[in-house]
């Protein structure tokens, strides 16, 4: 069992930065894949940017160059960096994690466990 709490979220002009991280719980933390996602209003959940246990990562075309996914398995932290934001990024941002061994997942059924998300709010 991994529990995920979010944070970082808040409010941004246009072209700002925001740093979100999320802190799990559990002694396992190392062998999961972790992600996250973000639902604007009215619009399903989406894959943002996922990493895996060794490092790798994987981002959503329209934050390539943006943001950056980073973790810390001695922490047990994962964290989202977002520069230049821009208004469409507003959504709330949920933190996932992934008991699958290959590949980063970029759809929620394949994540196991999430937090309860933090808002970010771009204005333009």
């Amino acid at each position: 069992q991994v529990q995920l709490v979010e944070s970082g979220g808040g409010l941004v002009q246009s072209g700002g930065s925001l740093r979100l991280s999320c802190a799990a719980s559990g002694r396992t933390f190392s062998s999961y894949i972790m992600g996250w996602f973000r639902q604007a209003p009215g619009k399903e959940r989406e894959f943002v940017a996922g990493i895996r246990w060794s490092g790798g990562t994987y981002y959503t075309d329209s934050v390539k160059g943006r943001f950056t996914i980073s973790r810390d398995n001695a922490k047990n932290t994962v964290t989202l960096q977002m520069n230049s934001l821009k208004p469409e990024d507003t959504a709330v941002y949920y933190c996932a994690a992934s008991r699958l061994r290959f590949g980063v997942p970029m759809t929620q059924d394949r994540y196991d466990y999430w937090g309860q998300g933090t808002q970010v709010t771009v204005t333009s």
